[in-house]
């Protein structure tokens, strides 16, 4: 008596198709980014205050939407080329993956802030996401040991590397360091955490 399988797996996206997701996916996440904004501007900035309140109960609700908010389209634009950037070049690696690393470092960013900026402050922006793309970009070909991973870690770390690392830095009162601390430390265990077992 034979046997017979039926191959039900789903062929993998080319790099094409994988590329054109990822650029839909960022180009849109931008876009709604701007709209917020643009909403914020028309209602008299009534949204800045959905921010992040450290140690206050309510302030746990601007853990997931701060990074959605900006003060200011100036806000905004500074975050939006290496917000796309970066997310880009993860969202290359799968849109689910992507999904799953963002979720993760918006919590524990959110969290970090939360935690230990300065009392009656109030932090919103995306930048500590950004944060966290950059050093999961960083450190994930190293841990999953691929040579492509490597090549873009060590491009992202030449092209950023100067600008993000003073962002980590207490210069600037009005600039969270924190947030970016945060999101850089949550982007880096993330990408330890979500490592592909490497194969014989």
């Amino acid at each position: 008596m034979s046997t017979s399988t039926v191959d039900t797996t789903v062929p993998e996206w080319s790099r094409k198709e994988r590329a054109r997701a990822a650029a839909k996916l960022m180009l849109g996440w931008v876009a709604l980014l701007w709209l917020i904004e643009a909403v914020d501007y028309a209602t008299g900035h009534a949204l800045d205050p959905y921010g992040i309140k450290p140690r206050e109960t309510d302030g746990l609700t601007g853990i997931p939407l701060a990074p959605f908010l900006h003060y200011g389209f100036d806000h905004v634009a500074a975050n939006s080329l290496p917000l796309l950037v970066l997310g880009f070049l993860t969202a290359l690696g799968g849109i689910r993956r992507f999904l799953t690393v963002c979720l993760l470092v918006i919590a524990a960013d959110g969290l970090g802030v939360w935690l230990i900026s300065p009392a009656h402050s109030l932090t919103v922006g995306a930048s500590g996401l950004i944060y966290g793309l950059f050093g999961y970009l960083l450190v994930r070909g190293f841990v999953e040991r691929k040579v492509l991973g490597v090549a873009v870690g060590i491009a992202v770390a030449a092209y950023y590397g100067g600008g993000m690392f003073l962002g980590l830095l207490p210069l600037n009162p009005i600039v969270s360091w924190q947030a970016h601390l945060c999101g850089l430390a949550a982007g880096v265990a993330t990408a330890l955490w979500y490592r592909r077992p490497v194969r014989a």
